[in-house]
């Protein structure tokens, strides 16, 4: 009896554990919406400044290298590669790579597209590779290989620039040479589409409007869409290149680049629609490379961090807090299940688990409905009422246990399979 008593404990101490951790987690995004506040009217009036950066003439711009990733995107190609030609941009400073590594018809559909267009004058070529190694990364490292230029403006292929977006954001680089990248906002093409993409549409605002735009006015790391971007070429060689062993090859360049020194931008008034999975199949596949993505990043990245002199403490906390975030899943599923057992060893505990679980559950939920409406505040102004708000807060709550549920059942799998490489499942589009 002794024995299960103490197991018991042993299991109630970790409960508490996974508790406290989520609550940091969870914790961290009322933090950001705190620190959005304070820092709003000061970000705002940076950014404001560094768009109003005069660009030189024409004959001084600098070349732009345009690089559009694609695997078997379909009619969405077309859509995208006429879009980057509309850029307003000296016409022999802007060239367009079109990386696609397709196995399907979308190759052809490639090829085509880019005749059309270098027929009416543009410099635009399609690297078609067979060997999809490395994934999008290896396609942008190979890509970036093949041109001497010192700016690439990187687009997945269904989002859709306005034709100013190089005139506007290449402005932060000629006010401070020595950004990494600038990062434009991505916006929906499709945000009312179903209840989905309406969840989706709350959820990214949150992400953008607050935490990408927080971690640029406070100075934290600022990481990479892997989209709507402008990169330079030095700050992509600092960080030791693209790189395809992770399927966010965009976090792990950023914060390669960023133990080196890099900074960034985060432009929260320059908005390029894309397109939202609109089914819940492929947006929780999404969701799960994502996490997983955001898990490499920081098995790989933790260690240079820690070991770093040159970043302060409150930096290194911040990187930390950002890149960790992603063990939720497994710190939620160390906790249910070591609480379910302290119970079932313990039925004495269960008043006190339970008392834990309501105070952890109701902190979650406090944290996660005052970030997700101050983002919607932030970048849509308020303009959907409390009582679609809160069935919106109901399906996030829905969507994060089909994503429990459905990363317990993937780690259950790996238990009974051979290790597999790293493999990058991509969103498909269907071109809303």
């Amino acid at each position: 009896m002794a024995i299960v008593n103490t197991l018991a404990l042993l299991l109630l101490v970790v409960f508490v554990a996974c508790c406290v951790l989520l609550a940091a987690f969870i914790g961290s995004l009322l933090y950001m919406v705190v620190l959005h506040h304070r820092l709003k009217e000061q970000g705002l009036r940076r950014e404001e400044e560094l768009l109003a950066t005069p660009l030189p003439p024409d004959s001084e711009l600098p070349h732009v290298v345009v690089q559009i990733p694609s695997f078997n995107e379909g009619p969405v190609l077309r859509r995208g590669v006429e879009a980057a030609a509309r850029l307003d941009w000296p016409r022999d400073k802007l060239h367009i790579q079109v990386l696609d590594d397709s196995t399907d018809e979308t190759a052809e559909l490639a090829r085509t597209v880019v005749a059309e267009l270098r027929a009416k004058g543009f410099d635009i070529v399609a690297l078609q590779r067979t060997d999809r190694s490395g994934y999008k990364g290896g396609a942008l490292h190979e890509a970036m290989q093949k041109t001497p230029y010192d700016f690439f403006a990187i687009f997945d292929v269904d989002y859709v620039p306005d034709p100013d977006f190089l005139r506007v954001c290449m402005r932060p680089f000629f006010a401070n040479p020595d950004w990494a990248f600038v990062q434009a906002r991505f916006d929906y093409l499709n945000p009312h589409e179903n209840a989905l993409t309406e969840m989706q549409m709350v959820t990214l605002d949150a992400h953008l409007g607050i935490e990408q735009a927080t971690r640029c006015w406070a100075g934290h790391p600022l990481p990479f869409n892997g989209t709507c971007g402008i990169w330079q070429r030095a700050a992509i060689v600092a960080g030791g290149g693209w790189k395809g062993d992770t399927v966010t090859e965009d976090l792990d360049l950023t914060y390669r680049g960023w133990v080196k020194g890099w900074r960034a931008v985060f432009l929260t008034s320059v908005p390029v629609p894309g397109e939202l999975p609109a089914d819940a199949q492929t947006w929780l596949r999404q969701q799960q490379r994502w996490q997983d993505g955001f898990r490499h990043v920081a098995w790989r990245m933790v260690p240079p961090i820690l070991r770093s002199r040159e970043i302060t403490p409150s930096a290194k906390a911040a990187a930390l807090l950002h890149i960790c975030m992603s063990f939720n899943q497994p710190v939620l599923l160390v906790g249910v299940v070591s609480g379910l057992l302290a119970g079932l060893l313990a039925p004495s505990l269960v008043p006190l688990l339970l008392t834990l679980f309501l105070v952890t559950l109701g902190w979650v939920l406090v944290c996660a409905t005052t970030f997700l409406r101050a983002g919607h505040n932030f970048i849509r102004g308020g303009e959907m009422s409390p009582a679609r708000f809160a069935l919106v807060l109901l399906r996030f709550v829905g969507g994060q246990v089909a994503m429990l549920v459905r990363s317990l059942g993937v780690h259950v799998a790996k238990r009974f399979e051979r290790p597999k490489p790293v493999v990058f499942d991509r969103t498909p589009k269907k071109g809303a």
